[in-house]
């Protein structure tokens, strides 16, 4: 294999895709979770309860759900990029309309749509990266894909806290102007996608030729190596037993993600601080697992490993849920929370390296969408137990008790999953 080909042409298309990716998942991630930094005032404004917003908050992935697989089946007939700006310009109008719910039923069925217009945005990203990158490389990328996440966690908490401060400016409240505001960029980005995305590596004009056709020789190479473990149809992706495992580990990590989305501001707030402080405090976590992140999928692909890359990142991450649920004080609060963030971080990028080692095609797009649409049922069921635990107990520590449950099931799913694959 000519390595100088390789190092070429994985830097241009690197540089040229991953930094665009994450940009687009950053107001993705933002738009699905300021539903949290609103509820600070949104709730006293609404009359909300924990319940209302947890299960408000959490119906998003039921939009999701019944709308990911058929969208990212779409996406894998019509391309990438005329179903990203889709999804992008549809998002963000409602994610808009969110600063115009006045009651329970109008927050739950702006969340619904929002999650129906989403569904598709990220498994089919993570379809477009396996259209790109071989299987070696991928939870690399994928890592830095996922690593908007929380940085967008980081950067997003103090601005969505800053954007709370317009209470009051031309009639609005401050929770209004943050879903007004932080909206705005998903349509314009959708409308930059449909101009500078490609959708597979044949129509790559950006790329030299002998770099273009190296890399359709070497996707074309990979995907004829799946033909015997796997049958192109999209039936298959479906019904695939190995998709419906790993749909269930991601629904434990999913739990685990939008439990620090949604609730991780309203824990914060409980020891008695401003909403800005809330915004900075709350930004510590995931800038530091940004860099485990990054570090933990470049030694899973270097090792070859997935499986307990997966594993040991779900049980850091179930520990740092119970530690969380008996902190009181400022500093173990944090310390948990960063443990939370570094083990949900670190477990998605060699999960998501997984599907692509045996699914290719429409088998793939039907096996990335059932296993993100399934997984994130967890991002109702976390939000939604812990939403109605702290009405209940007015505590939030069952709910979090209930996640690392999650969690520690997710872990042992996967070494099961690992032990039937080598039989």
């Amino acid at each position: 294999m000519d390595t100088s080909i390789e190092s070429r042409t994985l830097r241009r298309i690197t540089w040229r895709i991953v930094p665009f990716i994450m940009l687009l998942y950053f107001i993705a991630y933002i738009d699905r979770v300021n539903i949290g930094f609103a509820a600070l005032t949104m709730n006293k404004d609404l009359g909300f309860t924990a319940s209302i917003l947890g299960f408000g908050a959490g119906i998003f992935f039921w939009g999701y759900f019944l709308f990911e697989v058929p969208s990212n089946f779409i996406l894998h007939k019509v391309g990438a990029r005329i179903w990203i700006a889709r999804v992008m310009v549809t998002w963000g109008l409602i994610s808009a309309g969110m600063a115009y719910v006045e009651n329970s039923t109008s927050f739950y069925i702006l969340r619904f749509l929002l999650g129906a217009s989403e569904a598709g945005f990220f498994p089919g990203i993570i379809l477009y990266i396996s259209y790109w990158f071989p299987a070696r490389h991928r939870a690399g990328v994928t890592a830095l894909f996922m690593a908007a996440a929380p940085i967008s966690t980081a950067l997003g908490s103090p601005i969505s806290a800053s954007l709370l401060e317009l209470d009051g400016w031309m009639g609005l409240h401050g929770w209004q102007w943050l879903f007004v505001i932080e909206s705005i960029p998903a349509v314009i980005l959708g409308i930059v996608v449909f101009f500078y995305m490609t959708d597979k590596p044949e129509g790559a004009t950006w790329l030299k030729d002998d770099e273009r056709q190296w890399l359709v020789n070497e996707m074309n190479k990979e995907a004829s190596s799946k033909e015997g473990a796997a049958k192109h149809s999209f039936i298959k992706g479906l019904l695939d037993i190995r998709v419906l495992a790993l749909a269930m580990i991601y629904f434990g990590t999913s739990a685990g993600l939008y439990t620090l989305g949604i609730w991780a501001p309203q824990i914060i707030k409980q020891l008695g601080v401003s909403s800005m402080t809330v915004g900075f405090l709350n930004a510590i976590p995931p800038a530091i697992s940004v860099i485990a992140m990054v570090l933990w999928s470049r030694h899973s692909d270097r090792t070859g490993e997935r499986t307990w890359h997966v594993i040991l990142a779900c049980l850091v991450a179930a520990i740092g849920l119970v530690i969380a649920g008996n902190s009181n004080g400022m500093f173990a609060l944090i310390a948990a929370l960063t443990l939370v963030n570094i083990g949900i971080s670190c477990a998605k990028p060699p999960l998501w390296s997984m599907p692509t080692m045996f699914l290719s095609g429409a088998a793939a797009a039907s096996g990335i969408a059932t296993i993100n649409s399934i997984g994130n049922l967890g991002g109702f069921a976390g939000p939604a137990v812990i939403g109605w635990m702290k009405d209940t107990t007015g505590s939030y520590a069952g709910g979090l008790y209930f996640v690392a449950g999650l969690l520690i099931c997710s872990a042992f799913l996967t070494l099961l999953l690992s032990r039937s694959q080598s039989k």
